[in-house]
């Protein structure tokens, strides 16, 4: 069961230059920042606030490491912008199996590494209203890292 929204990843050219209209507009820190070479980004985690189901909620803004990853190719289309919602579950795997049954293709056979330790996968953007959907079980406890 889909239990809050985790995050909206946000695409940009410049994560420093972004992070810093972020503080500097909304005062939001930055919690994690990490590079994933398997999705070719490099990411930074601004935490909105915490929730009840000890999650969170966050904005992820995703900078492309190289211009043939799945951002650098969606930037190069579309500019800066929202890219995906995520929305968090406690089963990841169970939700993409039951949302598959459904109709939705999935885009992982099995949920990959995500950001900060979690696990996730993602749906097909044209069967989800022209929305790119994640989901994401998050890691077991979730502490700042720079």
């Amino acid at each position: 069961m889909l239990t809050r929204i985790d995050h909206i990843g946000i695409a940009c050219r410049d994560l420093d230059t972004t992070v810093e209209f972020y503080r500097a507009t909304y005062g939001f820190e930055v919690f994690h920042t990490e590079v994933n070479e398997e999705q070719g980004v490099r990411e930074a985690m601004l935490k909105i606030n915490g929730t009840s189901d000890g999650g969170a909620s966050y904005l992820q803004l995703l900078e492309p490491t190289r211009e043939d990853s799945a951002v650098g190719k969606w930037l190069a289309k579309n500019g800066e912008g929202v890219h995906h919602i995520a929305f968090g579950t406690a089963d990841v795997d169970a939700d993409a199996a039951d949302i598959r049954e459904k109709g939705v293709r999935v885009l992982y056979d099995e949920p990959r590494r995500g950001s900060m330790g979690s696990r996730i996968t993602f749906l097909h953007p044209k069967d989800c209203h022209g929305v790119l959907t994640e989901l994401v079980t998050s890691a077991a406890v979730e502490t700042p890292e720079h």
